[in-house]
């Protein structure tokens, strides 16, 4: 019996979307100034701007949709963390 107002295929979904916007958004961060020639690293930027957006993504999920807390809570790891650790790789490669 699926408790879950949403479909679980449709939550899965929307992590990976979520996931690879992050992805996306990083990549944009930290490549972007070099393109436009400033110097400044924008993975460290990255990581605070996506915690916030991450957490507003979980309580958007939480008041409006009515997930589950706990849903979101495990949704909230792999929506940072995979950008995350992304961003703190290329902080520590230096690249």
């Amino acid at each position: 019996m699926n408790v879950s107002p949403v479909p679980e295929y449709t939550f899965t979904m929307h992590i990976l979307m979520v996931t690879v916007a992050g992805l996306v958004l990083l990549a944009i961060m930290h490549f972007g100034p070099t393109l436009i020639g400033q110097s400044f690293d924008g993975a460290k930027i990255f990581i605070w701007v996506w915690l916030v957006l991450s957490i507003a993504n979980g309580l958007y999920g939480h008041f409006r949709a009515g997930i589950p807390l706990i849903n979101e809570i495990g949704a909230l790891i792999p929506i940072f963390g995979i950008p995350a650790l992304a961003a703190w790789y290329l902080m520590r490669r230096g690249a």
